[in-house]
């Protein structure tokens, strides 16, 4: 095939594709970073994609292409069992409403509920299990997994995944001190999903206290992550698992945010920002890498750990220093 090249026997019969640590003979994998060298030269597998300008010596068949990540991926897929397909139809123990409006081959799943005034656009698929609160619009060829929850009056657009667990629509967290108690404040505003976007397991995403809390086009979201009320998180943005998000912030496009972040609320993030895992966000940024808590630009926040790995052999000096002096 054109821009691939094989390094090998091209009658090698290959029944299965693997990680490099993990593959055995007759097996499959890919090559990408150099850190991975290692287990590159220790694997099983019988044949390895690599990049075009690869140049170690390796026991496996060698099949060089521009993306072996990319390539290695559609070749599992041919390898892969056939995925599971759900028939459209409603379950008969599903609870449906007879004012939610259900489009072409909707797949309403066992024990799912469907609430008045929903309505569910073609192709959509409900798991076991869901809700899907009154007057909830959700587009067409949506996944939306076993027991998720989905409350009253959300807006979710087409072609989105939401896995396992996730509630979308809970009340966001505000509260008022009345005469010294916590009186709730009253949260009225909905969720709105756009077209493309994941959520993961166990996620959360609060309604608006008023207006929205909106999650733009092709947003992923990974699992075990909160979104406050009125959050607004921008196109194409990636945000990692156990990250919190306080009320009312606003983040740009294309923003990448690490593991454990945790946001303040009503700040602004830039578009085209990367913060780091674990990081604490507590003013605006925008742009560039960001790490630490408080997090600062990445090269700051190096130089920082740098000084305070070299304070021991600082303080020992200054000791020695003190001592000849007498002091």
């Amino acid at each position: 095939m054109s821009g691939r090249e094989l390094i090998g026997d091209p009658a090698l019969e290959i029944t299965g594709a693997a990680s490099l640590a993990e593959a055995t003979s007759g097996e499959i994998s890919f090559f990408v970073n150099r850190k991975y060298v290692g287990l590159l030269r220790k694997t099983r597998a019988s044949a390895v994609f690599v990049p075009l300008d690869f140049g170690e010596q390796i026991t496996a068949a060698e099949i060089r292409v521009s993306n072996p990540a990319k390539t290695f991926e559609q070749v599992v897929l041919k390898l892969a069992p056939k995925p599971i397909t759900l028939a459209p139809g409603i379950h008969p123990s599903a609870i449906v409403d007879p004012g939610a409006q259900l489009g072409e081959r909707v797949s309403i799943q066992p024990h799912a509920v469907i609430e008045a005034g929903a309505k569910i656009g073609y192709d959509t698929i409900i798991g076991a299990g869901t809700y899907i609160g009154h007057e909830t619009v959700i587009g067409p060829a949506c996944l939306i997994y076993p027991r998720v929850t989905i409350r009253e009056r959300t807006r979710i657009g087409s072609r989105v995944i939401i896995h396992s667990g996730a509630v979308i629509g809970a009340d966001g967290f505000g509260f008022e001190i009345v005469d010294e108690r916590h009186e709730k404040i009253q949260q009225l505003g909905i969720v709105q999903i756009d077209d493309d976007v994941e959520i993961g397991a166990n996620t959360t995403v609060d309604r608006a206290r008023f207006g929205r809390t909106w999650i733009q086009e092709g947003a992923k979201i990974d699992n075990l992550v909160q979104v406050a009320h009125n959050v607004v998180i921008g196109k194409n943005t990636v945000i990692a698992a156990q990250t919190g998000i306080a009320g009312s912030v606003q983040i740009g496009q294309r923003v990448l945010i690490g593991g454990q972040a945790g946001i303040i609320g009503h700040i602004e993030i830039g578009d085209n920002t990367a913060i780091g895992a674990q990081s604490g966000i507590s003013k605006n940024i925008s742009g560039g890498a960001w790490w630490a808590s408080p997090a600062v630009p990445l090269a700051e926040a190096k130089q920082q750990i740098a000084w305070v790995r070299r304070l021991g052999k600082l303080f020992e000096r200054v000791k020695q220093i003190e001592k000849k002096l007498g002091l």
